[in-house]
């Protein structure tokens, strides 16, 4: 049996891969070693840009079970447990989604089915050879072993990812063994949660607010009141030795009244498990030496890991290595891709994980305990009531500050970035661009009164939908932004190109075709 591609790994990322490539029709072949969804405790929701890449991809909706657009948190957020006031910026990028990821992987996987996509359970990847026209993959099953051949091969499973191991891939890296973090779900006393702000409030201590990380001299401490499920407590501590015995409640209790000097009761969860009961000491951070070794890639934890922070960066960064890596490897299965549009993921996703390394690394050494770290806090904190020091944390920590290089002609400001939110009139009424973006599709959006834009790529056939529009609203940007008077977009929502004239010429019309010969190569276009 031939395939064109095989995804290694039904996991939020595989599945999400798994969606991308069929919106771009080519129907992928998912395996997955487990016979069933893994029931485990793991992510409890998506932080950053990623809420908005789910937004353009309809799944928001599904997520939240609301038709709400997603709303940024405009109030306080945290970094490195030091307070970040949103409330400063014209607009925060920060949004936050809270699910489960059992739900996220029952989404993707509903939504893959959709579309298309075959996921094959208990079937694990025991080999692969590759040659010049594709891979061969040895295949396990309970019944026994297969050959499959695919065209081309992603693997999406994990950290410890066999994919990449078979490719001979390296996973250099750090290893930090200092820090021990100790998690479980808990019941609490009901009467030190306070019903106004959230905050668990412990006699002796004070107010914790909830989900976001609280530093003390003696380590780390968060609440997190999930919805639908138990609190989760969880500690950070340096420099302890580890049990030989399973990890406990009372080890737990131990560790909170070492960091936060004052006595948490607590008792087993209520509800249906499973339930988090788990001590992790140490962790790593790593990139692979390389997302691609000629026909296999990695996205997800296959290809980065992150140690020392929280918010889930690997699945937050691995749903987008997908949402990258659909659009680019299905045009080059297709055979209408641009030169060097495949190598492009992997430039533009290690920039992202080098820069979530950044993120970790500052948070890890500003939730250290001592005194000299919490003198750094002390000047890091009257930073932080300046806006644009606020405005360039939050960016980082939504993941919001990568911009990609999209040409080398005269480039717009906004050229590279992540789609601002817009809501524009169409001839069919009006509508939020996010909803114009489900299908995964390059967007010309011409918002000129004559559509001169969209006149210069009439003859580009069927690729690119092209919407002439007026703009209705827009939200607050960051000081100095222009509003567009046209935008080229990606099917990964990134804008390809830009422009803030309402009256353009030859050069702006020029560099259009430019961007659209660099990234849909010799793609036609569909006007609507």
């Amino acid at each position: 049996m031939s395939v064109d591609v095989v995804v290694v790994g039904a996991g939020p990322t595989g599945l999400m891969l798994a969606c991308e490539l069929a919106l771009a029709g080519v129907r992928p072949l998912v395996l997955e070693r487990r016979d069933e969804p893994s029931a485990d405790p793991k992510a409890n929701g998506l932080l950053g840009q990623v809420v908005r890449v789910m937004d353009h991809r309809g799944l928001h909706e599904r997520l939240t079970g609301s038709s709400e657009p997603p709303v940024p948190n405009s109030a306080y957020f945290m970094f490195g447990g030091l307070g970040l006031d949103l409330g400063l910026l014209p607009r925060s990028p920060v949004h936050t989604l809270p699910v489960t990821q059992q739900e996220i992987e029952r989404v993707l996987e509903e939504r893959a089915a959709e579309v298309g996509a075959e996921i094959r359970r208990g079937h694990e990847l025991a080999g692969l050879a590759q040659d010049e026209d594709g891979v061969t993959l040895s295949v396990v099953t309970a019944e026994g072993r297969y050959d499959l051949r695919a065209r081309w091969v992603v693997g999406a499973d994990g950290a410890h990812s066999v994919t990449r191991k078979l490719a001979g891939i390296g996973f250099p890296g750090v290893h930090h063994d200092r820090m021990t973090v100790r998690s479980a779900h808990v019941t609490l006393p009901p009467d030190w949660v306070d019903p106004g702000t959230g905050a668990l409030t412990v006699p002796g201590y004070g107010p914790v607010p909830p989900f976001l990380p609280h530093r003390t001299e003696h380590g780390g401490f968060s609440y997190a009141p999930l919805p639908g499920r138990p609190p989760l407590l969880s500690t950070t501590e340096w420099d302890q030795p580890e049990p030989d015995e399973p990890m406990t409640l009372a080890e737990l209790a131990g560790s909170i009244r070492r960091v936060l000097g004052a006595e948490v009761p607590l008792r087993q969860p209520e509800g249906a498990g499973p339930h988090v009961l788990r001590r992790m000491t140490g962790g790593h951070t790593r990139v692979a030496a390389r997302y691609a070794d000629r026909r296999v890639l990695l996205i997800g934890d296959a290809a980065h890991v992150f140690g020392a922070t929280g918010g889930g960066p690997g699945l937050n960064l691995g749903l987008q290595d997908a949402v990258n890596l659909g659009w680019k490897l299905a045009a080059t299965v297709r055979g209408d891709a641009p030169v060097e549009l495949l190598g492009s993921f992997g430039t533009e996703r290690r920039a992202a994980a080098e820069r979530m390394i950044v993120n970790a690394r500052a948070q890890a050494a500003l939730i250290a305990p001592g005194s000299d770290v919490t003198g750094l806090r002390e000047l890091f904190a009257e930073l932080l009531t300046d806006p644009a020091a606020v405005s360039r944390l939050a960016h980082l920590t939504a993941g919001a500050d990568v911009r990609y290089d999209m040409g080398p002609w005269p480039a717009h400001p906004r050229a590279g970035t992540f789609v601002p939110e817009l809501t524009v009139e169409t001839t069919t009424g009006v509508v939020r661009l996010a909803d114009l973006t489900h299908a995964a599709r390059p967007l010309l959006l011409d918002l000129t009164p004559g559509g001169v834009f969209a006149q210069a790529l009439a003859g580009r056939h069927d690729r690119l939908d092209v919407v002439r529009a007026a703009p209705v609203a827009s939200p607050a940007g960051d000081a100095g932004d222009e509003p567009l008077s046209a935008l080229l977009l990606r099917p990964d929502c990134y804008l390809a190109w830009a422009c803030s004239t309402s009256e353009p010429g030859r050069a702006e019309v020029d560099s259009l075709r430019e961007a659209a010969a660099r990234w849909l190569g010799g793609a036609l276009t569909r006007s609507t």
